[in-house]
């Protein structure tokens, strides 16, 4: 019997980045190798769902897109679960910290770095679709290895609560200056915390 740590499935519009607007079915995973300060998951409360379970509950929702997210989703057998949705014809997304390979059963790779609170060093994920960076102050020229291995780079304020970057206005202003003067970088937004939707 073949189970996961889940802490959510659900299907939503994802609302940052590359696919912003396009339906998906989130699989948020439990656990993490690492502990983000501004992290926005309980990624320790979780129930474990037989695999079969999974696939049923993502064929319920009709859509052909599931992004594997967490906590880190890199820590479960991913190629597994993969297999069971390819046959149905999903598309698989993941967004991870980067610090655990991707398996190649994986479609669109959004890599998340922490450098905020980790070495550079820490990324072994060093290839993929999508970099999407939250700023939290720091130099954006440490990213200048990592972006070679990305097609897509992306800035997002970092987002706490009420009184974080993304919310008082300034931080808006900050990263807007930072995608004008840094070539190649794209902003995101986290739309659907504006909608109210996790």
């Amino acid at each position: 019997m073949v189970t996961y740590p889940i802490v959510e499935i659900f299907h939503s519009v994802q609302g940052e980045a590359f696919h912003a607007g396009i339906p998906h079915v989130f699989i948020r995973f439990g656990n993490c190798n690492l502990r983000c300060e501004w992290c926005d998951t309980d990624f320790l409360t979780y129930e474990d769902m037989e695999l079969d379970d999974i696939v049923s509950n993502v064929l319920s929702f009709n859509c052909d897109r599931v992004i594997f997210t967490g906590g880190e989703p890199c820590l479960q057998d991913l190629q597994t679960i993969g297999l069971e949705l390819k046959k149905h014809g999903i598309n698989l997304s993941i967004e991870t910290n980067g610090t655990i390979p991707v398996p190649d059963i994986i479609d669109w790779i959004c890599v998340s770095p922490k450098d905020q609170l980790y070495p550079n060093s820490v990324i072994k994920q060093r290839i993929g679709d999508e970099l999407k960076v939250v700023y939290c102050g720091q130099e954006l020229s440490m990213y200048d290895d990592l972006k070679q291995g990305f097609t897509h780079h992306f800035i997002q304020p970092c987002y706490i609560d009420t009184d974080s970057i993304e919310k008082n206005g300034k931080g808006f202003a900050i990263v807007e200056e930072l995608v004008k003067n840094n070539p190649g970088w794209r902003l995101s937004l986290q739309t659907h915390k504006w909608m109210g939707v996790d």
